[in-house]
This record gives structure tokens, C-alpha cells and sequence, in this order.
């Protein structure tokens, strides 16, 4: 008999086994219908012995200390600072050209020919932004901040391929976040703690699950293991619409097709991410895993991205229509005896890694407050459901959620 069964060995389901068996010593199972653990955040040497992402670019970001400090404990860290060019044609001289994304002076100054000062492209970009008279879609957050043809260029044709929308037909918190900077600070993110596991995901993960109290079993879907084993509480990570057999209809979702590439010499791309924003690409970016993990090799391997409307489930997608139908799904999970949702899919929100991880320890911390450890209630005790500490919606930038998955 197990205290817990965990449905899916991601971030949330790791974090959660650990704090569980280390911090209750409750015996928890933890299952995964895919053959490994470390979720969308999986990575292994490649048969050219580079250390990829097989499920896309992971780059771990966040502002929180706690969060930080938590993996800590089971890894050490590379530095890393992402940077992202995109590649399109200069709206002045028509010219292919490579420009740091999000914009930022440099990203003017070559596009236009330009030698413009931090406060001169400030005003530049005012007299080009529009001002819709309600700010509704992500097409008017973006035409408010740099104006048509910067919108144009950069995002209409990226959102549209990514999310299967037109910008205008999403909401408005998919681009709320997205940067105008009028310095030269070319990274995509700006947070606190900007670093790569040392050893790579997976084999933080390893370290994360390496406890006597938890037992591992991948390969295996939740119908099988609920025959195979006896538990007395749930956390649910995978889709919460399936969990509930699509009572009311399939939750809709953007999934991602994969196309690895080794290349024989040692680097392919200026970056460790080139997006192509023009619709008539069908791949949204291009990444190499190299400088994201600092491996030294003669070799090295990329990855292009193909967004699509089948699929794993990766991204929710923001409209008003399926907030309201996740609301059905979200009330049937609140009812649900000892059953806790936890995770992206689980709460149909797009999360960064931190932001699982922070859902993680502090659904732990309300299952600590409200249920009797095992020495304590000697079998099983009914236990409050339910969806998971909610955190702040994702940073998003240039219509793409910003460290995947």
C-alpha cells in the first residue's frame, strides 16, 4: 500500500514525491506512461553524444529565491543568459538579416539604418504605436507598444503559427508581457537566476526521485497502475479534462513536432535560438543545445520547431471560451476526494518551470496543514481535493511562452 500514487514524473510530480516522502516519510509511487522521468524537461546525449532536449529548449529561469534554492539542493548550475535572434528582412532596404528579439535598440538601429540614442528610439517607437480604442488582443497590446509594421515583422506571422490564431483573435494576456526595450540588453529574460542544470535535467531529476520511500515506475499509464497498485491519495499532473474522461468535450491545446539535426562542425547557429517569424517558414525557431549547456564537442545538434493542432498537450490556448470550459473541469476537481491537480496541464495554465515548481511546494504545504501524516492517522483519512496553489501567469515573449513547456 502506497500513501501517494503521482501521475507523471515532471516537475510537479518530482517536487511533490520528494517533499512528500522526505518531509512526511509517506511511501509514494510515482509513474509516468512515457519510458523516463523529467517530463517535457528530458534530456540525453543524442547519438552523436550531444546532450539535447528532446522535447525542445528548456531554459531554466526564475525571480524566486525559494525556488532557486529548493533545486538547489539537487543540482549545481551553469550560468546561462539566453539570447534569441530573429531572422527577417530589413523593412528599409529589404535585407535578410538577423536582429536581436525582443526589440531593442540595436534591433531598430539595423533594421531602419539607424544610429538612434536609448531616448531618441523611445520617441521613434511612440510616433509609430497605435492606440486602439480597447485593449482586448494580443494584436493591440503589440500595435500599442511598437506600431504595424514592427507588429507585422516580428509577431503576427509567429503568433499566427504558433498558437493557430491570428493575433487578433487571442486574448490579450498572451503578449501583455512582452518586452520594448530602448537599451541594448539583448537577453530574453531579465530575471534574478538565470542558469542551466549543470548535469542536465534529467539528471537533476534522477536526484530529485533517489529516495527510499519512492518508487519509480515509467512506461506505465494511470488505468494500468491503478489496477497494479494500492494507494491511498492521488496527485493528478497529466491533462485534468482526461482525468474526468472528457465529460465536457477536450480541452483545447497547441502540441509541438520535433526535428533533431546533427551537424558535422562544431557550431550552426550565431545563438542559442534563431526564431523565423514569417508565416511562409512552417517552423517557428531553430535551437542548438550547445550553448545552452556549455558541452564542448566536434559535433553539434539542433532542433527546429513545428507547431501543430495534434499532439501532446503543451500549450493552453488563451481564449475566454476555453477558461470557461477548464471552470466546468476546475469544479469537478475541487469536489474530488484525496485527489490533488497540479501542474500546467492539470491547470490548464502555462507555466514556466519555476512557477510548476512554486505550484509544487506549495500544494505540499497545504497537504502538510490539512492531512495526517501516515504514522499519525494509521490508514487512510479523507483528505481535502483539489487544484493547486495558483502562481502568476507565465512570461510570454513575442507570442511564444518563454522557456517552453
Amino acid at each position: 500500500m502506497f500513501d501517494w500514487m503521482v501521475v507523471g514524473a515532471g516537475f510537479a510530480g518530482a517536487i511533490l514525491a520528494e517533499r512528500l516522502a522526505a518531509q512526511r516519510d509517506d511511501r509514494v509511487l510515482v509513474i509516468d506512461r512515457r519510458d523516463h522521468v523529467a517530463g517535457n524537461a528530458f534530456d540525453a546525449p543524442d547519438a552523436a553524444g550531444v546532450l539535447v532536449h528532446r522535447y525542445g529548449p528548456h531554459i531554466f529561469h526564475t525571480n524566486s529565491e525559494a525556488v532557486f534554492a529548493h533545486l538547489s539542493r539537487f543540482t549545481d548550475w551553469r550560468p546561462y543568459e539566453h539570447r534569441v535572434l530573429a531572422e527577417v528582412r530589413s523593412p528599409a532596404t529589404g535585407a535578410a538579416m538577423r536582429v536581436p528579439i525582443p526589440i531593442n535598440l540595436d534591433t531598430i538601429n539595423r533594421l531602419y539604418g539607424l544610429d538612434l540614442t536609448e531616448a531618441e528610439v523611445e520617441a521613434w517607437l511612440a510616433a509609430r504605436a497605435e492606440t486602439p480604442r480597447e485593449i482586448r488582443s494580443s494584436e493591440d497590446v503589440v500595435v500599442a507598444k511598437v506600431g504595424r509594421e514592427l507588429y507585422e515583422l516580428f509577431f503576427r506571422g509567429y503568433t499566427r503559427k504558433q498558437w493557430g490564431l491570428d493575433p487578433s483573435a487571442l486574448d490579450k494576456s498572451v503578449a501583455a508581457r512582452v518586452p520594448t526595450r530602448t537599451n541594448r540588453d539583448d537577453r530574453y529574460f531579465t530575471d534574478r537566476f538565470q542558469a542551466m542544470p549543470r548535469d542536465g535535467y534529467t539528471a537533476m531529476f534522477g536526484r530529485i526521485l533517489d529516495h527510499p520511500n519512492i518508487t519509480v515506475q515509467t512506461g506505465i499509464d494511470f488505468a494500468e497502475a491503478r489496477r497494479r497498485f494500492r494507494f491511498r491519495r492521488l496527485i493528478w499532473t497529466g491533462p485534468v479534462d482526461e482525468y474526468f474522461g472528457f465529460r465536457f468535450g477536450r480541452l483545447p491545446y497547441r502540441s509541438l513536432r520535433f526535428r533533431h539535426e546533427t551537424r558535422d562542425r562544431e557550431w550552426a547557429l550565431p545563438t542559442g535560438t534563431v526564431n523565423h517569424p514569417a508565416e511562409a517558414t512552417p517552423y517557428t525557431r531553430v535551437s542548438e543545445y550547445k550553448w545552452m549547456t556549455g558541452q564542448r564537442h566536434p559535433q553539434t545538434s539542433i532542433t527546429y520547431e513545428y507547431p501543430s493542432a495534434e499532439g501532446e498537450p503543451y500549450y493552453p490556448i488563451p481564449r475566454p471560451e476555453n477558461q470557461a470550459l477548464y471552470k466546468r473541469y476546475e469544479a469537478l476537481a475541487d469536489a474530488e476526494a484525496d485527489t490533488w491537480f497540479v501542474g500546467r496541464l492539470a491547470t490548464y495554465r502555462y507555466y514556466n518551470m519555476d512557477q510548476v515548481v512554486g505550484q509544487a511546494l506549495a500544494t505540499f504545504d497545504r497537504i502538510a496543514r490539512t492531512v495526517p501524516p501516515r504514522a499519525a492517522e494509521g490508514g487512510a483519512a479523507p483528505g481535502r481535493a483539489g487544484i493547486g496553489h495558483q502562481v502568476e501567469p507565465a512570461h510570454v515573449v513575442s507570442g511564444v511562452p518563454g522557456d517552453r513547456r
